[in-house]
């Protein structure tokens, strides 16, 4: 019988492994794909060996891709847009963090009179689609006047993150011991001192978890950034969408991969050096 058992424990971890291995093959094929193109020069492309490694590996492309790639009438590569993108999301991830904590703080454990109405319309809003809301907020921006600029568009991300981070932070906050906040009130501790003192030390799972998906839906954002950042605000994503939709004769495909790890390069190192406290947050409550 044990004899058995310890089979059948053998067989089920090879089974994880194999699935492991296989959906980690599945989803890196294609990166490694696009490194290798990358990285060829366009005789090699064409002779259709696409798994083949580089012959002869070139930065060309590279070079090409952040520099020099025409996106439309210009040809400055996508080097404008990673700077756009930055200017974009720095704001954009700290401004809804910051007030998705305060939301979250002030629900959880102050009970303002109407936050449970103010929570419940904020989930609603989490829930409608993006693109029923983007006419509506032209209409309003350009009443405004900041339609088409930096201000613009970090006020639509805004909008949209802060159903999302005010759920995050208050489900953490819920999950606080409560005695720590009363001893904070019997010491004379009010809602910003307990705030800026206490809660958002003990906020850093959470600052993170917050941080990565502000960080990720930022970046990664097209249809937000074609829409409201203006023509001289664009996007990493939109240049290039126009590089790769941009030919005049042959399609480069080296000069294209090179762009799009290049766009994605961002939230993958995000990823890779922040992943372990991502996890930390998410077990501390994010799915609560």
């Amino acid at each position: 019988m044990a004899k058995k058992r310890k089979s059948g424990a053998l067989w089920a971890r090879f089974g994880i492994y194999a699935f492991l291995l296989f959906a980690a093959a599945f989803f890196l094929l294609p990166l490694y794909v696009m490194l290798t193109t990358s990285f060829k020069s366009m005789d090699e492309i064409r002779l259709g060996q696409i798994f083949a490694l580089p012959s002869a590996p070139s930065l060309d492309a590279w070079r090409a891709a952040w520099s020099e790639a025409c996106t439309g009438v210009s040809c400055e590569g996508v080097r404008g847009g990673f700077w756009n993108s930055v200017a974009i999301a720095v704001p954009s991830i700290v401004l809804p963090i910051l007030l998705g904590a305060i939301n979250g703080y002030a629900l959880s454990w102050w009970k303002p009179k109407g936050g449970e109405w103010l929570f419940g319309i904020l989930m609603v809003g989490a829930f409608i689609p993006l693109q029923v809301m983007i006419y509506p907020l032209v209409k309003l921006e350009a009443a405004l006047g900041i339609y088409s600029s930096l201000p613009g568009i970090v006020l639509v991300h805004l909008v949209f993150a802060m159903p999302i981070m005010t759920l995050l932070f208050r489900n953490y906050y819920a999950g606080l011991p409560a005695e720590l906040f009363k001893a904070a009130r019997v010491d004379g501790g009010g809602f910003w001192r307990i705030f800026i003192q206490l809660v958002l030390p003990m906020s850093t799972p959470m600052l993170i978890v917050a941080a990565i998906m502000q960080i990720t839906g930022v970046w990664n954002d097209y249809i937000l950034g074609l829409t409201f950042a203006g023509r001289e605000n664009q996007p990493m994503t939109v240049q290039l969408n126009n590089v790769i939709n941009t030919t005049t004769g042959e399609r480069l495909y080296n000069l294209n991969m090179a762009a799009t790890i290049l766009t994605s390069a961002v939230p993958l190192l995000v990823y890779l050096i922040s992943g372990r406290w991502f996890v930390r947050g998410i077990a501390a409550g994010a799915v609560k």
